[in-house]
């Protein structure tokens, strides 16, 4: 059997068991979605939202790309937002990034990777402006980590500073924004930083919790 047989096998499976479980499963998926949460998360094919929160299909409205980015060009990414916080009305915004993160490693090097390169320069960025403290962890686990973690920081802070986001906090006091970490060596989420409308964006905010590499 060829493997993107076993998929749709795989698919039949999945819905006979949900049907099975709830016969009207799919007939009350398919009136509307109704999801508290908007995930934006990177495109590693080893990291699932529903998979990792175990959530329902319905609870999670998804955006992925590589490293998580929030870019205030990325029109499909802001149209995402805005759809999820006016639309679907969503109450919680989660950025995850995830240790062993390709596009965060290929950022802390000069290698050049193509097209990818503008992608990137994103992160490199946010490795500029923490190199110092990066550059003095003790290894490179420790490094990746911490870069990891300050990209997902910088991601959640341009999204709070985004027109969508200031419009809704204005006018709704919504949605809560949430910055995590998945870790791939106990698939445990690490909370980073949190913002709300009440989060004074141009003040100090607190250190991105360290773990040990």
């Amino acid at each position: 059997m060829k493997r993107h047989e076993q998929l749709l096998l795989e698919n039949k499976a999945w819905a006979a068991d949900r049907v099975e479980k709830n016969p009207e499963f799919f007939k009350s998926l398919a009136k509307t979605q109704t999801p508290d949460f908007l995930w934006i998360g990177c495109s590693d094919s080893r990291v699932s939202p529903d998979e990792i929160t175990q959530a329902e299909p319905g609870n999670i409205f998804v955006h992925r790309n590589v490293a998580n980015l929030v870019v205030p060009t990325d029109i499909n990414l802001l149209s995402i937002v805005q759809y999820a916080v006016e639309v679907l009305k969503v109450k919680h915004i989660i950025i995850c990034g995830h240790h062993g993160c390709g596009g965060v490693k290929a950022a802390m090097g000069d290698e050049s990777f193509g097209l990818i390169d503008e992608w990137l320069r994103h992160i490199k960025e946010v490795h500029r402006q923490h190199r110092q403290e990066i550059d003095a962890l003790p290894t490179e686990e420790a490094r990746l980590i911490r870069l990891i973690e300050h990209n997902v920081r910088a991601q959640l802070i341009n999204l709070a500073r985004s027109g969508i986001i200031q419009r809704a906090w204005k006018e709704h006091k919504q949605p809560l924004l949430h910055g995590w970490v998945y870790s791939m060596q106990d698939g445990i989420i690490q909370p980073i930083l949190e913002l709300s409308r009440d989060t004074p964006l141009d003040a100090p905010l607190p250190s991105a919790s360290r773990r040990a590499a």
